[in-house]
């Protein structure tokens, strides 16, 4: 009797070791925040008067103060990180760059981010101001800073912190293609992330280190390839491709969180609508042993901080004369949703090109080109306010003409197409054209099937010998998101035309109540 009751305290020992040498930590994570520190609508755009009163809104950083206290009273041991591109994309950037930014991030008390390819819209030293007035690191693996003056010594690719007595490793990952979507200057050089993550996760490990997080601005397709090419990475949190992630909802691309190679990979939308909720259990060898969670939507059920929403308010008083200005009427909603206008002909791709065209087609401009990547939001049906219009695009690019031939205009459409099965941002809006495109092709190996260009009162097939004269954004002409053959100094260029923002606003006020449609000017074989 004796012996049978030790045996059974040695085994109830074992139990309780086993359970003790478990360690749960509950991962909290944001992505592509683009300055949306006001509630959202559900086009992704600002919230208009009365809405977020009847709770038709989504996000703010006041609803985050709130879902992060409760959140964290759910859990023993949390941390907060992000995905990346905190920047960019409202008036409060504009205004204040980086400054609310790390305002509203400190307050909310992350532990890390990594850079995103906005975070370097203004170049190395905007992002150095930023890193020197948040309370955490901020982190970037995959590139080469040393030649850069404005980091070098202060970006680092990885950190550890502590949370409960154990040590977490956090990695930094940015896209490789940055110099393409950014303006990171030519200081930086950018690197592989499969090779950036591993020589990270070894260096950690070496430490000591058995759980290891990369924070990664790369997109879900590259998130799933680490994941797949690396060994010791535990968890990645995502950004960049703006990817739901759920395990309740039918528009979800894929499972929250999405495991590959023992890796648990989470992404939660963007703009603060989502806040991802991770709870992961290790073993004492720092395996995953569990994961599971759902990012939780920052509906009008989750309360808004009132302190913070008085500091917002104080922060908006300089912006509002400007966005509450009623410049335009929309006689229905306006789509611009990423996931449709990087693959297709969409209604904002079409409304922008057409702006940008009639704004000069007076002098000689035949065709326009834009970028879907400089597309950021939906447009609501009624009044349109100059707000919403900066929301749509925030970029304070500039209308830039210039001459390519025939060759060339294929040639950037060649480019346009390239990345669609990634949702890239290059996907070309057009005014001037139409064209057919085949997505059997290989990419860069002729997709591009024919090009009209319109002549008179129809459409002739493009002439490769032909000198065109061209409109798009600064970014593009300067050879932005790929479109290199639009660079240099041979191309008659100018590049300092109104502000895009200003021209699509000019033009939805000449049209009356606006109708969006589309035409069939790109189509696909």
């Amino acid at each position: 009797m004796f012996t049978r009751l030790l045996t059974s305290v040695a085994a109830l020992g074992l139990t309780a070791g086993v359970a003790a040498a478990e360690y749960q930590l509950t991962i909290l994570h944001t992505n592509d925040f683009h300055s949306r520190f006001e509630p959202i609508s559900k086009y992704d755009s600002g919230c208009r008067e009365g809405d977020n009163a009847e709770g038709k809104c989504f996000g703010g950083s006041a609803r985050l103060v709130t879902a992060l206290a409760e959140a964290r009273a759910r859990s023993n041991n949390s941390i907060l990180v992000d995905g990346g591109d905190q920047f960019q994309g409202s008036l409060y950037y504009t205004y204040y760059k980086g400054k609310v930014a790390a305002e509203m991030m400190n307050k909310l008390g992350y532990d890390g981010m990594t850079v995103g390819n906005h975070e370097f819209d203004d170049g190395p030293e905007v992002l150095r101001g930023f890193m020197d007035s948040v309370e955490f690191p901020v982190l970037m693996s995959n590139a080469d800073v040393s030649a850069e003056p404005a980091l070098a010594d202060v970006l680092k690719k990885s950190i550890v912190i502590e949370r409960g007595g154990e040590k977490i490793g956090l990695i930094g990952l940015t896209p490789e293609d940055t110099p393409d979507l950014a303006s990171p200057g030519k200081n930086i050089t950018f690197t592989n992330p499969v090779d950036a993550v591993q020589g990270e996760v070894d260096k950690l490990t070496a430490e000591g280190v058995n759980k290891i997080i990369v924070l990664s601005h790369s997109g879900y397709a590259v998130d799933q390839k680490v994941a797949a090419n690396t060994t010791g990475v535990d968890v990645i949190v995502g950004g960049h491709s703006n990817t739901y992630l759920s395990n309740v909802s039918d528009k979800a691309a894929g499972p929250y969180p999405t495991m590959v190679n023992d890796v648990a990979i989470v992404q939660a939308y963007a703009y603060g609508k989502f806040l991802g909720e991770l709870n992961v259990t290790f073993d004492d060898q720092g395996n995953v042993i569990e994961a599971k969670g759902e990012p939780l939507i920052m509906d009008g059920n989750v309360a808004e901080d009132a302190e913070t929403v008085a500091r917002i308010a104080e922060l908006a008083k300089p912006l509002d004369e400007i966005r509450t200005k009623v410049v335009a009427e929309a006689s229905a909603a306006v789509e611009g949703d990423r996931s449709i206008c990087r693959v297709q002909e969409c209604e904002m791709g079409n409304l922008v090109a057409d702006a940008m065209l009639d704004r000069v087609k007076d002098q000689g401009v035949s065709i326009a080109i834009a970028n879907s990547g400089g597309i950021r939001a939906s447009l609501e049906p009624g009044e349109v306010t100059m707000g919403e219009v900066l929301t749509i695009l925030p970029f304070q690019n500039t209308l830039s003409t210039f001459e390519i031939s025939g060759e060339g205009v294929v040639a950037a459409l060649e480019n346009g197409v390239s990345q669609v099965e990634e949702v890239k941002g290059r996907f070309p809006q057009v005014a001037g054209l139409k064209f057919t495109w085949d997505p059997s092709v290989a990419p860069n190996e002729g997709r591009v099937q024919e090009v009209m260009v319109a002549e008179g009162d129809g459409y002739v097939a493009i002439d490769p010998a032909k000198t065109y004269v061209v409109v798009t954004n600064n970014y593009v002409r300067n050879g932005g998101d790929g479109y290199k053959m639009f660079a240099g100094d041979d191309k008659n260029a100018y590049d300092f035309g109104p502000d895009l923002a200003d021209v699509l606003a000019e033009y939805l006020a000449e049209q009356g109540p606006y109708t969006p449609y589309t035409d069939g000017r790109i189509s696909q074989k």
